[in-house]
């Protein structure tokens, strides 16, 4: 271990010098804003491998050094798409980082801002304080997560197969992948910090830690609300034992805590506490906003609001459906078979809700790749979770098809049968009767 943190130690400068070297190309930095994104990057994977290497296991130093050298690529082609704008950040987050800018930073979470929650807004509220450009901390911000959620979904894969190898690779392509590239540093958008506080979720408890799952769960629900496409599988937690109901206090009381800096600035609590409800008008009318959703199929619906309720409908049903199966096979359910639970889930729940987008299969997209690394005939998955999402990315940034959604769909409908036919696969073994 210690040469594992020998190697990792040295290599950090030399990934600075690039990153500086990178950052300083930017359109929008001076020498000392090239330093600090240079600088926030080495202190980010510095972290990432002390957590990581915190695991049980050994890495091997020779798969260690090229690990390190594809992260370290994966950081820096980053930074390349860092001067990218979208819309969204343009009609969203730099107005609202702007709002703080002219309304005392923190103090201005006084007043209803946007349709993000609460913590996110405290972030953009710090980030008005920092003389740097609100576009580069807003992908930083991103890029960090990105490497949490590396670390989680390596230490998943830790957890379900036992395999060190596995999972110190699985590091590096999580940092690679292409929804994981594309969502934080070319769009600017958060889903890594949802996303990897999730993850970290599912570990917690498959190792065993419900206090640490409820922590973590309930700060990922904090940042977005998307975060409830994981929560079926936590009823699954509960009659296998990974669960008690004595731990699920700590999830609204931690919830509580994330949100309260709104209420110390002068925010009215209910109106805190509600602000979910409250964004229910703000989902939009449409069936589908390129997501490879089930409603990707339809066009031109004559009764959309019957087609809506169909959907969640459907998406109760298959829940629960399969909190039968499970609780059936509960007694031989171990860590693989509960890490393919948890991403059916979230896989199934935005494929069958009405007015999904593009990104909200995000969750679905990184349990894919641990799910694939646990269990090795699963690789399959991954590459279909990824081109159906990419299908809707690429609408978004491209703002055209590259082809119609269905197509992700039917990618996500042939991932969804090859998870629950590994479901039998990855049991335990049945132990004999007395």
């Amino acid at each position: 271990m210690q040469q594992h943190k020998f190697i990792t130690i040295c290599s950090l400068p030399i990934f600075a010098v690039p990153a500086f070297a990178l950052a300083l190309t930017l359109d929008k930095v001076s020498v000392g804003g090239a330093l600090f994104v240079a600088l926030c990057l080495m202190a980010f994977a510095g972290l990432a491998f002390y957590a990581l290497f915190r695991s049980k296991g050994e890495f091997s130093p020779k798969l260690l050094i090229p690990v390190l050298a594809l992260v370290y690529i994966a950081l820096l082609a980053r930074i390349l798409v860092f001067d990218h704008e979208t819309g969204d950040y343009l009609m969203f987050l730099k107005p609202w980082t702007q709002y703080f800018r002219e309304n005392g930073g923190l103090a201005g979470l006084r007043r209803s801002i946007g349709n993000y929650n609460i913590p996110y807004l405290v972030c953009l509220a710090i980030f008005s304080y920092i003389p740097i450009n609100e576009l580069y901390l807003i992908k930083l911000l991103s890029v960090g997560f990105d490497l949490l959620l590396a670390v989680s979904i390596a230490k998943l894969v830790l957890t379900a197969s036992g395999c060190s190898s596995r999972a110190l690779i699985s590091f590096a392509v999580a940092m690679l992948l292409p929804t994981v590239f594309l969502n934080g540093a070319c769009w600017g958008q958060c889903d890594s910090i949802y996303g990897g506080l999730a993850v970290l979720s599912v570990y917690f408890i498959l190792s065993d830690r419900p206090w640490h799952s409820m922590a973590a769960l309930a700060l990922s629900f904090a940042f977005k609300l998307q975060a409830i496409f994981i929560f079926p599988v936590f009823f699954v937690f509960l009659y296998t034992r990974k669960l008690r109901i004595r731990h699920l206090p700590l999830f609204p009381a931690v919830y509580f805590l994330a949100v309260s800096p709104a209420m110390l600035a002068g925010r009215p609590i209910l109106d805190t506490l509600l602000i979910y409800v409250n964004q229910g008008s703000t989902v939009g009318s449409a069936l589908n906003y390129n997501s490879p959703s089930l409603f990707s199929m339809f066009y031109n619906v004559s009764n959309p609001e019957m087609y809506s309720k169909t959907g969640i409908l459907c998406a109760f049903a298959f829940c629960a459906l399969m909190f039968v199966l499970l609780f059936v096979l509960r007694k031989r359910l171990g860590n693989t078979a509960l890490l393919l639970a948890a991403f059916i889930f979230a896989l199934a729940v935005p494929m069958l809700l009405p007015h999904m987008h593009e990104r909200y299969f995000f969750l679905a997209d990184v349990l894919s790749l641990a799910v694939a690394f646990a269990l090795p005939k699963a690789a399959p998955v991954p590459v279909l979770c990824s081109f159906a999402s990419l299908l809707g990315y690429h609408a978004y940034l491209k703002n055209r098809f590259l082809l119609l959604m269905h197509w992700g769909f039917c990618a996500l409908a042939f991932a969804m049968i090859m998870a629950l036919l590994l479901i039998s696969e990855a049991l335990e073994p049945q132990t004999p009767k007395d």
